[in-house]
């Protein structure tokens, strides 16, 4: 079967660079946005990038209306692709929507709370009504997903088993922060999130710990975070009961901005406190939307991620480091490829699904080296 692919939100920073990909690839996707003068501009832009026959259609849908983004899915063979964030404000309305009809639903986001309603709220109804989920399918949070699978199947092939993985995000190169990211990031910064701890899923503030990672001889520190990993690679190997995901952004001032985080956190406990300093976030991170990075600034920039696996005595049994495009191309590229997999193939399981067990770790690996998110030997 061959499907239909829409992208929602296509005329913002990330589904701008998403459509170019999709189109570029061959796909014909339905553009979904609120702008109907906007997403006729956006597919006329993109009639001289792809081939013949690949041109886009359009139709305008808007999160405030729910009913228009539950008419984009009309068939469980639709594959709804969404990066319409903040996800915890603003996503129910597109994953509805796909759990409604049964079809397929990936989304951008990296926001932890959003992630794990996702695999928890999402998953019940999705496997009820047939749906495939695929959420965090980025530079959050596939190439840890990626890495944790590689070092699991490294440790495996030792001999060793692997009881506990940390999972590390790098950026090389200059990096600049979107619109969109900075929204969703100020809508999570006081949010609540989670790690993988004694086998399994328990509450736990962001940037809770900090860790090192050894990046081309350099120990760079990294704080811990909610990512998708803490749900799907324990699916790949029981064995697993401690899964630790980090972000390295803040360079030299981990330590420090873990130590506020503390504070804030402590702050944000009382009773109020949390929404007020939300809002503020919020509005000092607004501005025009759609706006980010160009093409000079993105150039020579490269994703990173490693993953260290141990054993029950803690000793690390595997190692694995994955490099790939700067994180907006490869997030687009990523979005892309899932699509296009899920419009010719659905995977036979329902409900949340990791990249790995969606595709397997094969179809994973190859297809996440044809958009250059390789193993680093």
């Amino acid at each position: 079967m061959t499907a239909r692919v829409i992208l929602l939100g296509a005329t913002g920073y990330t589904g701008r660079l998403t459509a170019h990909s999709m189109v570029r690839a061959g796909l014909s996707p339905v553009l979904a946005g609120r702008s109907a003068s906007r997403l006729a501009e956006l597919v006329d832009e993109l009639a001289v990038v792809g081939s013949e026959g690949s041109a886009p259609t359009w139709q305008v849908a808007d999160v405030a209306d729910p009913a228009s983004v539950q008419a984009l899915v009309q068939d469980p063979s639709d594959v709804l692709v969404t990066t319409v964030g903040p996800f915890t404000s603003l996503g129910d309305p597109a994953i509805s929507a796909a759990i409604h009809a049964g079809a397929a639903y990936v989304d951008s986001t990296g926001e932890p709370p959003f992630i794990e309603r996702v695999f928890t709220e999402y998953h019940a109804r999705a496997v009820t009504s047939g749906a495939r989920l695929l959420t965090a399918f980025g530079y959050d949070y596939v190439p840890g997903n990626l890495a944790g699978a590689l070092a699991i199947a490294s440790a495996r092939a030792s001999g060793s088993t692997p009881i506990r993985l940390e999972i590390g995000y790098f950026v090389q190169g200059a990096f600049a922060m979107s619109s969109g990211t900075r929204a969703s990031s100020a809508g999570v910064m006081f949010a609540p999130s989670f790690g993988f701890r004694h086998g399994r899923v328990e509450p736990e503030r962001a940037a809770k710990s900090t860790t090192s990672f050894t990046i081309d001889g350099r120990f760079l520190d990294a704080l811990s975070v909610g990512g998708s990993e803490h749900f799907t690679l324990p699916r790949l190997d029981p064995s697993l009961i401690d899964v630790g995901v980090y972000l390295g952004w803040a360079g030299s001032r981990t330590k420090a901005a873990a130590r506020v985080a503390a504070v804030v956190n402590g702050i944000s406990s009382i009773p109020g406190a949390r929404s007020i300093l939300t809002g503020i976030a919020r509005r000092a991170t607004s501005g025009p939307t759609g706006k980010g990075p160009d093409e000079q600034q993105r150039e020579g920039g490269r994703s990173i991620a490693v993953a260290r696996a141990f054993d029950e005595s803690g000793t690390l049994v595997a190692e694995t480091r994955v490099d790939g495009p700067t994180p907006y191309e490869l997030t687009a590229d990523l979005l892309t490829w899932a699509a296009s997999r899920l419009s010719t193939q659905m995977p036979a399981a329902t409900g949340a699904l990791g990249p790995a067990d969606a595709f397997g770790l094969d179809s994973l690996i190859e297809g996440c080296r044809g958009i250059g998110l390789t193993e680093v030997t």
